[in-house]
């Protein structure tokens, strides 16, 4: 049986969630699940969690864990990353910087936070890919850091490693615009391409008929964007907007605003849109991390019992794609792998999110070919930055890295050319304890 490694097990809500998806396809009994953590205390807690969950449901499914990641990787089938190189502590510092610049970020979409974030995290995946280039270089590599494209990018220019890159984003795209427009979402089907955090929905079908006939006439109003959230609906401002201006949903939610110029310029803007910033998350996030593994413990300790679930969002992607291999069972994802040709009117080789079938044979990609122009356009900005990011980030080349944050629309329309270059200087000084080599 399968051999599935999960690095970065100790992430303890994705590593709890993953432990409880993959324990939901009984095929997949006997199969080994490796939890590998450099942080051994919650590494403990994740593998007494995750054998917990297998003794109460009477599973065979085999856990181990190890905080060596050469020995965690050594004959892997199926390796998943969910890690965040720095920790918070450099996710903090950069936003401190970046906020007294007026800018807000976001780590897992582009600008200085994504970037930034790339320059952590690029080189801790590339390692692990290397380690699985000599221990299992044929094992699927399922992505989940972020900034997932760069990341993504850098992994198939720079290793041999199979991957596809997994986001939540494009799930659940049949209950949204069900509830949005009060079908039942089993009959809605939809199709996503694009880029990571900004990719479209270039159909939405209900029973095979168009739905954004429907969704223009319910947005007819040209100020419906600042008017409160449909009625049971989950459709913000931003993604009203984008929809009115260029004519389609996009798959972003509070990422979209992060790639283009038109939303964070101003305070006023801002509210306009009603975005807020990230300050909760945050502040919040060692502090909630810290109780959730206090919850676990005492849960652990009062024999409480641990119930299944299928709604995570997140985590239950990687299990499908693993048991969609094993069991030779078609499933279909949105996933983020090369554009060999895909969207055609994409950069050949950027990472590209399209529908992907997976089956005994692994990942396909499907054709898209072109995207509507004015999709192209919108995701060309941003395309190029990505692949700025990623040359700066492998040679440790902080001349690229500049010229990529100087290429980013959000960025270049709050900032001039020489704000930018201070902000990022005083970025590499403060974050030098992470951003070690760079010339």
């Amino acid at each position: 049986m399968a051999k599935i490694v999960l690095v970065g097990a100790g992430s303890f809500v994705f590593g709890r969630d993953f432990i409880a998806d993959i324990m939901l396809y009984p095929k997949l009994g006997g199969s080994t699940l490796m939890l590998m953590d450099v942080d051994k205390e919650r590494l403990d807690l994740a593998t007494a969690f995750a054998r917990k969950l297998t003794e109460q449901n009477k599973l065979k499914l085999k856990i181990e864990s190890t905080t060596d990641r050469r020995e965690a990787l050594d004959g892997a089938d199926y390796v998943i990353t969910s890690i965040r190189a720095g920790g918070w502590k450099a996710q903090q510092v950069l936003r401190e910087i970046t906020m007294k610049h007026g800018e807000e970020i976001q780590p897992d979409a582009l600008g200085p936070g994504g970037i930034f974030g790339g320059l952590c995290q690029i080189p801790a995946i590339l390692e692990i890919c290397h380690d699985m280039e000599k221990v299992c270089p044929d094992a699927w590599l399922l992505n989940y850091c972020n900034p997932m494209a760069i990341i993504c990018w850098a992994i198939n220019d720079y290793t041999t490693i199979k991957n596809v890159g997994l986001c939540p984003n494009p799930t659940g795209g049949s209950q949204r615009f069900g509830r949005v427009l009060g079908l039942p979402p089993e009959d809605i089907y939809y199709s996503v391409a694009g880029l990571n955090h900004f990719s479209w929905f270039l159909d939405i079908l209900y029973k095979g008929e168009d739905c954004y006939p429907r969704l223009r006439e319910l947005y007819k109003d040209p100020d419906s964007h600042l008017k409160p959230l449909y009625p049971g609906g989950h459709l913000d401002p931003v993604e009203i907007e984008i929809f009115k201006t260029f004519g389609y949903f996009d798959t972003g939610g509070g990422h979209t605003s992060i790639y283009l110029p038109y939303f964070r310029r101003t305070p006023e803007i801002v509210e306009r849109y009603r975005m807020g910033d990230n300050s909760r998350m945050y502040n919040e996030a060692p502090l909630n991390s810290a109780k959730q593994d206090a919850e676990i413990r005492q849960q652990l300790k009062s024999g409480k019992k641990f119930e299944l679930s299928s709604e995570h969002r997140f985590t239950v992607i990687a299990a499908q794609v693993i048991n969609a291999i094993e069991t030779n069972t078609q499933t279909r994802i949105f996933g983020n792998v090369k554009n060999n040709g895909l969207i055609t009117n994409l950069l050949e080789g950027c990472v590209v999110e399209v529908p992907c079938m997976v089956d005994r044979g692994g990942v396909h990609p499907a054709y898209v070919g072109d995207l509507p122009t004015q999709l192209a356009a919108l995701n060309s900005s941003s395309v190029y930055v990505q692949k700025m990011a990623v040359e700066g980030i492998v040679e440790k080349d902080k001349n690229k890295v500049q010229q990529s944050i100087v290429l980013d629309p959000l960025t270049n329309s709050m900032l001039s050319i020489d704000e930018i270059k201070q902000m990022v200087a005083e970025i590499f000084k403060a974050e030098k304890e992470f951003l070690k080599g760079y010339k």
